[in-house]
């Protein structure tokens, strides 16, 4: 937050022609902010949460959140969350081996 405020003032007195560079620092420091980051491989979106196939590190892993407008190619950023093996979801009726529930899921790109 420190750092938003102190690049908001910087643009206010530094004038227009430091804007992109402000816009492209903050995008940076929100991404950053994430411990897990990638590209969503597929959306599945039902009354209350929506699941998420993400490229990984050691390959694809399954997230879910609460629902939120997310779409295929997205690239997110997301906590560590919990993680739950063979975890039945009854609204899809699909056994997931291994899914990790966050409370928040960001759009980077």
């Amino acid at each position: 937050m420190k750092l938003i405020l102190a690049m908001l003032a910087l643009v206010a007195f530094a004038g227009p022609g430091t804007v992109v560079a402000a816009e492209k620092s903050a995008k940076a420091a929100s991404a950053s902010q994430w411990p897990n980051q990638g590209k969503v491989l597929e959306v599945i979106d039902t009354a209350m949460y929506t699941y998420l196939q993400v490229s990984g590190a050691k390959g694809p892993v399954w997230i879910a959140a609460s629902k939120t407008s997310v779409a295929k190619g997205d690239t997110i950023g997301y906590g560590a969350g919990s993680v739950m093996t063979n975890f039945h979801s009854k609204s899809l009726n699909r056994t997931f081996d291994s899914i990790i529930f966050t409370d928040k899921v960001e759009k980077l790109k």
